[in-house]
């Protein structure tokens, strides 16, 4: 048996599985929001409108990376980490903006404002996935194939976490610590990395005040109901009115100033409310298959670039989902993780995008095993 890659069509089921992900997002981002952007922009159609506009755009993006040779982001890969590095950087100058919140996450030139977090996502997966793909790595060397990559990554997590964003920081972080796993580092060398790192992440999660909050808050949401067990509860209240089949598609009530920003990080409350358990575990079927076909095209990529990359990819798509549910069903504390192609965020649906466009170049490329 000798196995060979073949250029072959991209994965059509991942694509199919993206398209359909993404039409879902744009239904319930209106659904969620047509009230309350006529209230605040006196434009119902504003968040819709704005979301169209970056799909349109990801899906250029989704295109073009899919006809670029995954290959030659492997050449880039420190180019692609240094423009990281600088683009956070420039969040804390005159270019980054808070667009009204709290945290300082955006950067913004003329009209186009963009978080340089969602591209790290992927600038780390690319980097760390050349990294240790590179011949001259030995894996025996902890310095040079475990603690070097990690610490790179450990140095984004505290920029990001700065900005504050420890929710995505944590993210970055995860995605180059298993491409690292993935890539054959020994599993007692990266679980001791990961005791001797938790003191250090334990102390950036508690030394600020609010996300002590949230962790009181995830404990007894109920001790502080009206404000800030509030965002928690009234998500419950969406999956709990839900029942089966849910309330109908716009006739949800919880995204009637109830649910704080209901078309970002708490869309699957809305989606739990109006298209009930049956629309949810719908949902989360469509992910389980795209997750199901990006590892497949992992163990089908012709040399290991394309696999860690594909692997990587998909993992920080599978835990994003993961983390999202897990926070609007009240199983973990809030952070800021938005639900992938569905939640409104012109930089997210647009990386992800482009992360799904290398996804499929790479299925291009699978091997197949055929008989000598």
């Amino acid at each position: 048996m000798a196995a060979k890659s073949t250029k072959r069509d991209c994965d059509r089921i991942l694509l199919l599985t993206t398209i359909l992900l993404l039409g879902i997002g744009l239904i319930m981002v209106f659904s969620a929001s047509f009230v309350i952007a006529g209230e605040q922009s006196g434009d119902s159609y504003y968040f819709i409108k704005r979301q169209s506009l970056w799909v349109a755009i990801g899906l250029l993006g989704l295109y073009i990376f899919s006809r670029i040779h995954y290959l030659k982001l492997k050449k880039m890969s420190l180019i692609i980490l240094v423009f990281n590095f600088i683009l956070l950087g420039l969040i804390f100058t005159g270019l980054g903006t808070d667009l009204g919140t709290e945290a300082k996450r955006w950067l913004a030139v003329g009209p186009v404002v963009v978080q340089p977090s969602e591209f790290s996502k992927l600038a780390f997966v690319i980097f760390t996935s050349a990294y240790m793909s590179s011949r001259r790595i030995d894996l025996r060397n902890m310095w040079t194939a475990t603690v070097l990559p990690l610490g790179i990554a450990a140095a984004a997590l505290f920029m990001i976490s700065l900005q504050p964003d420890f929710g995505t920081s944590l993210i970055v972080l995860a995605g180059a610590v298993l491409v690292v796993f993935f890539a054959g580092v020994p599993i007692a060398r990266a679980a001791s990395l990961t005791l001797i790192g938790l003191p250090p992440l334990g102390y950036l999660m508690v030394n600020e005040d609010y996300r002590l909050q949230r962790i009181f808050t995830y404990i007894d949401p109920w001790a502080d109901a009206s404000d800030s067990g509030y965002q928690i509860i009234q998500s419950l209240y969406a999956f709990g009115s839900g029942h089966l089949f849910g309330s109908g598609l716009g006739r949800g009530r919880q995204k009637l100033f109830y649910l704080p920003e209901p078309q970002n990080d708490f869309i699957f409350a809305v989606i739990g409310e109006e298209l009930g358990f049956i629309g949810a575990v719908a949902i989360l079927l469509l992910y389980l298959i795209f997750i199901w076909r990006g590892f497949q095209i992992a163990l089908k990529a012709p040399d290991l670039f394309g696999s860690l990359l594909a692997a990587g990819i998909t993992f920080l798509l599978a835990l994003q989902v993961l983390v999202n549910v897990a926070v609007v069903t009240g199983i973990l504390p809030v952070t800021g993780i938005n639900l992938p192609l569905i939640s409104a965020g012109g930089s997210s649906v647009f990386f992800t995008l482009v992360s799904i466009g290398i996804l499929l170049n790479i299925s291009k490329h699978a091997k197949e095993t055929k008989t000598a």
